[in-house]
């Protein structure tokens, strides 16, 4: 009979529990400052999930009995903020206008219209004097054509003879010289603060006193008001209204201000990508020729890469050793470098290749103008890039088919394509085809070649989107995002990310059923 123990707690050593709690200490007083700082910004959900890591570190390194997930917690902590949270923003993007136009926050907006001014040409100027204090804050003393002085300060205008405030002079001209902690600028010294000190606004009866130039200040009227009850911005001169609607303000007779905010717009930019016309055709033409770039690039490495293989599987060969190093070297140099080179190369008036055509053939090819030519040179130069890599693995799979299978089909009186058909090229797929659906992945996204080699140009005559004919959906994801002529839209580009996740998610679960069907394969051989 067993008797069940109590197990005796473990003794920590008093010098490692003390560095434990100084460590955590220090972590949390960064957390909180941290978080402190994320809600000052108003990024709540961000200082939610801080706080919430910050407590999970906590529990875990301060309990026992959750040893083992010490081990687990940092990695877990990275792959959500670095795998998790990118996934969850870019779908939150792909449902919003986001992009130029609609970078800032609806109250952002507001306040950029409430801030704009019209000068009133008819309304008095006010000379000025500027003043600043030690702790950053600017006063300006202003002489209404009266020759009253008024004191704007905080955004008011007040009578200086109202303002409890001690006031020095130092001269005869008039002007104070110190206002309470306030000294007077010179002219060098104001010159160096003069972003901060034009965009001081002062309100003064129904009007807004700004800077107009060094030492003078202008009456201005607001140009737009907000009524929330509306939600709309007025022009106070002509008196439009505009309403807020997904993300812009717009007016009855269909006019647009032009700065929007950013808003939720359901399915819309993965409409536009089939309903548009302008977004559409390129889109289905970048669509096309992706699946035509990555089924291409794995077969022509992949055919060259095994024929190499092959050759130099030949136990008859000489000097393999150093043919194997020779066909190596394009893989052991950066692709980056190489696809550079290439360009060079393929340069349609100085690169090598065409004054040889020009030489031999007497033509000239149009390598990166033409789009049916840049995707002949595109798999060309990953050809180069990639059939060393197919070699490489094709050389290791050979190497592991025992003879005895060579040696059986000889006796049956195979032929030797018999052989590579029916002995060497079912098992080599055993090894091969995982990698041959992942090279299809990768080529999928393979954005460094595409883009260092034709940057996806030419582009696609009367696409409304920065699309080319050469532009995968990455490159063309990217160019959405930030090359667009118009401006960028990260809703559109995020719609387009997401697709390009559910396509490559469903390679993947591919791979993993494929390999699992080659490995039963594999057994019954």
């Amino acid at each position: 009979m067993k008797v069940a123990t109590r197990r005796a707690p473990v003794d920590i050593p008093i010098p490692g529990l003390i560095a434990k709690v100084a460590l955590l200490g220090i972590l949390n007083a960064l957390a909180i400052w941290a978080i402190f700082v994320l809600i000052g910004e108003s990024a709540y959900w961000i200082a939610v999930m801080l706080a919430a890591g910050c407590a999970l570190i906590d529990w875990v390194f301060l309990t026992p009995r959750l040893f083992p997930w010490r081990y687990l917690i940092p990695g877990l902590i990275f792959m959500a903020a670095m795998v998790v949270y990118p996934i969850c923003y870019t779908v939150a993007v792909a449902f919003t206008n986001y992009g130029t136009g609609h970078l800032l926050t609806k109250e952002q907006v507001i306040e950029n219209y409430l801030s704009r001014a019209t000068l009133q040409e008819d309304a008095p100027e006010y000379p000025a004097a500027m003043y600043k204090s030690h702790d950053g804050r600017f006063a300006v003393v202003l002489i209404d054509p009266k020759g009253e002085k008024l004191l704007g300060v905080d955004g008011e205008v007040l009578p200086l003879g109202e303002v409890q405030l001690p006031v020095e002079y130092a001269d005869s001209d008039g002007v104070p010289e110190s206002i309470g902690p306030y000294q007077r600028l010179g002219t060098l010294e104001l010159f160096q603060h003069m972003s901060a000190v034009e965009a001081l606004q002062f309100h003064f009866e129904d009007f807004i006193l700004k800077m107009r130039n060094v030492d003078r200040f202008a009456t201005y009227k607001p140009q737009y008001s907000y009524d929330s009850n509306l939600d709309a911005l007025i022009d106070t001169t002509t008196g439009k209204v505009y309403t807020a609607t997904q993300g812009t303000f717009l007016a009855d007779d269909g006019e647009a201000l032009d700065v929007g905010y950013r808003a939720p717009v359901g399915w819309s930019n993965f409409a536009r990508l089939i309903r548009s016309p302008q977004v559409s055709g390129p889109f289905f033409r970048v669509f096309v020729w992706t699946f035509e770039w990555a089924a291409l690039s794995v077969v022509t490495t992949f055919i060259l890469g095994l024929l190499l293989a092959v050759l130099l599987n030949d136990q008859k060969m000489k000097f393999k050793g150093f043919y194997r190093v020779l066909l190596v070297i394009p893989y052991a140099m950066p692709a980056f470098i190489s696809a550079l080179i290439w360009r060079g190369l393929l340069n349609a008036e100085v690169g090598l290749i065409n004054d040889m055509l020009q030489f031999l053939f007497n033509v000239r090819v149009p390598w990166l103008q033409d789009p049916f030519w840049a995707k002949v040179a595109l798999i060309i130069v990953n050809l180069w890039l990639g059939f060393p890599y197919m070699m490489l693995v094709s050389l290791g799979s050979l190497q592991s088919i025992p003879d005895e299978l060579y040696e059986a089909s000889r006796v049956d009186g195979a032929t030797g394509w018999q052989q590579f058909w029916h002995v060497t090229f079912p098992l080599l797929l055993v090894s091969v085809a995982p990698l041959l659906v992942s090279s299809f992945a990768f080529n999928f996204n393979n954005f460094g070649v595409i883009y260092l080699v034709t940057q996806g140009r030419p582009a696609i005559p009367g696409a409304q989107t920065p699309a080319g004919a050469t532009d995968i959906l990455i490159t063309y994801t990217y160019r959405l995002a930030f090359e667009s002529g118009s401006g960028t839209d990260y809703g559109l580009a995020s719609a387009v990310t997401i697709l390009i996740f559910l396509i490559i998610g469903t390679l993947s679960w591919f791979n993993f059923r494929f390999t699992g069907a080659l490995e039963e394969v594999h057994e019954n051989v």
